[in-house]
């Protein structure tokens, strides 16, 4: 039975790459024309996050942080099992949600003990060695709530921060510089409302019950019928 369509906040506004000012101190004000220095600068230095050398400036998972990759649809119902400070960014239809390092290999177990290990689900975790995207840095004003339409998918048109590139990764909760990310990532040791980061099950739990309601829906809808020919 479909919900309330959720509400997503617009993602923030990314820094732009031109303002030597901008408010997370640029790599270099004196060569404020190379954004993929500015961006790997604020990754590296303001959160210690590591970056993969090249263009597009693309940050590792299974260091700091692990990641769910799932349909918009599915991560917008996530999104109350999250700390407000829990890492969530967008690109396309696809949401990514910031877990706790390791989690990836505990995804295939805690899908089998959760009882959705049988089903195909449109969920991806991307843990060591993987390779994501790396949202521009965010400025410090957020804007409201804004809904997240539904599609046939049940994903909905892909959101996109004033003056981002279309198709590019931006943050829909940003992490802070200097506050800890890490320790707001929902982590299967918070089973139980143990400790103050999100427990994964839960979040897990209903990311897959959204994913196999998107399934449900492309399933009942079927493909286009299409129109026998007529011969004369």
């Amino acid at each position: 039975m479909a919900g309330a369509v959720p509400k997503v906040p617009l993602p923030r506004r990314p820094l732009d790459a031109h303002d030597p000012s901008g408010p997370y101190d640029p790599y270099d004000p004196a060569d404020p024309g190379d954004p993929a220095a500015r961006i790997r600068h604020w990754y590296e230095n303001e959160l210690e996050w590591p970056t993969v050398p090249g263009e597009p400036v693309r940050l590792v998972t299974g260091l700091r942080f692990d990641v769910l990759d799932v349909p918009a649809g599915a991560g917008a119902v996530a999104l109350r099992h999250l700390e407000p400070g829990s890492p969530v960014a967008l690109q396309g239809d696809r949401m990514r949600l910031l877990v706790a390092a390791g989690s990836a290999e505990e995804l295939p177990g805690l899908l089998e003990w959760l009882e959705w290990g049988a089903l195909a689900l449109d969920l991806v975790a991307l843990g060591a060695g993987g390779r994501v995207d790396a949202p521009l840095p965010p400025e410090r004003a957020s804007t409201g709530p804004r809904p997240l339409p539904r599609g046939r998918s049940g994903a909905g048109p892909a959101l996109r921060a004033p003056g981002s590139v279309e198709g590019a990764a931006v943050w829909l909760r940003p992490p802070e510089p200097g506050c800890g990310a890490e320790a707001s990532l929902p982590t299967l040791s918070a089973m139980g409302g143990v400790g103050g980061a999100p427990d994964l099950v839960r979040l897990v739990d209903t990311v897959a019950t959204q994913c196999h309601r998107i399934r449900l829906r492309r399933v009942c809808a079927g493909p286009p019928v299409s129109q026998p020919l007529a011969f004369s």
